[in-house]
């Protein structure tokens, strides 16, 4: 897989994109000539960012997007529709962790315990958010020519490597987050299928194990890093993979 080098003409809407890996995929399009919208909970964080973006020369904005909120779906949908007539990218980068504040610590097994509500809150946020918004957007990305949609999911989406006593992230078991990773990755697979022969492309993406929030002091990669694999699946080829799970050029187990 080789990520193209020229976006001109693209254009990018990255979820969560005010901070961490987000605003590092956001600057890594731009760089590559996308006009890129940095989609952000928080109004004023995304403004914020995006001007610190513009003064590097780069081609960004900001809109104003909680992925839990039907109305800002379809504000999104009319500002796209309305100022490009399609989008091109769509990466579906925010989400929660809401097990445990970080996978930096070790982590406790509390599938037994966990209190529904951190079950549901999450995937509200990592799964049903985000087939709400591609559901809503696909309209416009089926305009692109090349329409490309990331998600964002995580190792310990597998159930591969979750299953497997030998893996390095067997001992991982953020029960809602791995499930909400899981589920995501379905919706991968699922909705690649429907589009096969279109323009579209759809993957699930591992960032690997970045200093995040999420990823805590103890994560491998810094967010530039951690950004390479989103912009990878952004810009691949015609002749690339569509329903597929990687890092970097590394397929993984479902």
């Amino acid at each position: 897989m080789t990520a193209a080098q020229e976006l001109n003409g693209k254009v990018a809407f990255v979820t969560g994109g005010a901070r961490g890996i987000g605003l590092e995929t956001v600057r890594g399009l731009a760089q590559l000539g996308a006009a890129v919208v940095i989609g952000a909970r928080d109004a004023n964080q995304g403004k914020e960012a995006a001007e610190r973006l513009k003064q590097e020369g780069l081609n960004v904005e900001s809109i104003q997007i909680d992925v839990n909120v039907h109305e800002d779906h379809e504000a999104a949908y009319s500002y796209f529709d309305k100022k490009y007539g399609k989008l091109d990218i769509l990466i579906n980068n925010a989400g929660v962790l809401l097990d445990q504040e970080s996978v930096s610590v070790e982590v406790v097994n509390r599938t037994s315990t966990l209190p529904l509500k951190v079950v549901r809150d999450t995937f509200d946020a990592n799964f049903f958010a985000q087939i709400e918004l591609t559901q809503i957007l696909l309209p416009l990305i089926r305009k692109s020519e090349a329409g490309r949609i990331v998600n964002l999911s995580s190792i310990l989406g597998s159930l591969s490597l979750q299953a497997d006593p030998g893996s390095p992230v067997y001992n991982m078991k953020t029960f809602a987050y791995n499930a909400s990773k899981a589920a995501l990755n379905a919706f991968t697979i699922h909705l690649a299928a429907e589009l096969q022969g279109t323009p579209v492309k759809v993957n699930s993406i591992h960032p690997g194990w970045v200093r995040t929030r999420l990823g805590g002091d103890a994560g491998h990669i810094d967010e530039a890093e951690g950004s390479r694999t989103s912009i990878i699946a952004a810009t691949l080829p015609e002749d690339g993979p569509t329903g597929s799970f990687f890092f970097l050029e590394n397929t993984l187990p479902w």
